[in-house]
């Protein structure tokens, strides 16, 4: 992967993709809004995807987080909240499987800040509370698994 950023002055830059390109006006949104956007962002692109791949839907789809800062600079997250809500026709074993893997595994950026963030999530699916404040175990932590 690469990316660039370029300055255009007036606050505004343009981030430049292999892919694409777009404007990163910082007068509206700063790149910490940024940042904790795609960590959101990143978990329903994989729930989308794992859902179709199931070949269900997911409908009426939100995720927001509550996100704490350390007071000293550089003011880190230090904990971070995951609400996910949606709507589809699949069990709630299945909705839980597809989130904790995205959250566990395949989504990048909650990877790349779980080892120094706590991270919680809450899950709502078609308006029912399927889980709540679960939290993930950060991946420096030794795990035992019973194998010695």
């Amino acid at each position: 992967m690469n990316v660039s950023v370029e300055y255009l002055g007036d606050k505004k830059f343009k981030a430049n993709t292999t892919k694409s390109s777009y404007i990163l006006d910082c007068k509206e949104i700063t790149p910490v809004e940024y940042f904790a956007t795609s960590i959101i962002g990143c978990t329903g692109i994989d729930l989308v995807m794992m859902a179709e791949n199931d070949g269900y839907e997911v409908n009426n789809y939100s995720v927001k987080a509550e996100i704490e800062r350390t007071d000293s600079v550089p003011m880190k997250f230090a904990f971070m909240h995951i609400i996910f809500e949606f709507d589809g026709e699949f069990d709630t074993t299945k909705a839980k499987r597809y989130i904790g893997a995205s959250l566990e595994s395949y989504c990048t950026t909650v990877n790349s800040i779980r080892d120094s963030v706590k991270v919680s999530y809450t899950i709502i699916q078609n308006g029912e509370m399927i889980a709540e404040k679960e939290e993930l175990i950060s991946m420096s932590v030794p795990l035992e698994d019973g194998f010695g």
